[in-house]
């Protein structure tokens, strides 16, 4: 499986540890294809929620409903980014 910046995944990261984001959620991929197409068995990636209230935050990316095959409006969460 090829994997490019910018492909959204559904990824289920189990019980929640704190604050942090859990269970099933979509992702997109924002490390650089080069890093992608390596030997590096980690990808960056960043959340994406149905909850708008981090809409206006610096950085964060709102996506129409149907973008990426999602079912609303949702937003790229920046300040959510995993390995």
């Amino acid at each position: 499986m090829v994997i490019e910046q910018g492909d959204v995944f559904w990824i289920d990261l189990g019980e929640p540890i704190g604050s942090e984001p859990a269970y099933l959620h979509p992702y997109v991929i924002v490390q650089n294809d080069i890093f992608n197409r390596s030997r590096i068995n980690t990808i960056v990636v960043c959340l994406i929620t149905s909850n708008l209230k981090r809409a206006d935050a610096p950085g964060n990316i709102i996506l129409k409903k149907g973008e990426a095959n999602l079912s609303k409006k949702c937003v790229v969460n920046v300040s959510q980014i995993f390995t």
